[in-house]
């Protein structure tokens, strides 16, 4: 079974940087065509929302608009990890952030795993 381990969240004050990390490890016994990996996060009160993606294979890179020009996600295919490396923060930025692993299977959809979550606080 796929175990997502996320780590790297704590308290910071506005303007500094976090790097959060999310280990991948086990398989499932299906097969996929493509794979991405992201980013969500969650504040209290609000719906889970996207933060960045990016492909396995190609390294392409998506981000939401609230956080272009801070947030970088990158991802090391030998140690199946994904990261996200957040500059400048806003005290917007506090909530749980979530590790996501989309696995596209073909005409049969598409299987999605998460991480337990890792609290990101920014003060002011």
């Amino acid at each position: 079974q796929v175990q997502m381990v996320e780590s790297g969240g704590g308290l910071v004050q506005a303007g500094g940087s976090l790097r959060l990390s999310c280990v991948v490890s086990g398989r499932t016994g299906r097969t996929f065509s493509s794979r991405t990996m992201g980013w969500f996060r969650q504040a209290p009160g609000k719906e889970r929302e996207f933060v960045a993606s990016i492909t396995w294979s190609g390294g392409s890179t998506n981000y939401a608009d609230s956080v272009k020009g801070r947030f970088t996600i990158s991802r090391d295919n030998g140690e199946n990890a994904v990261y996200l490396q957040m500059n400048s923060l806003k005290p917007e930025d506090t909530a749980v952030y979530y590790c996501n692993d989309r696995r596209d299977l073909g005409p049969g959809g598409f299987a999605d795993y998460w991480g337990q979550g890792t609290q990101v606080t920014v003060s002011s």
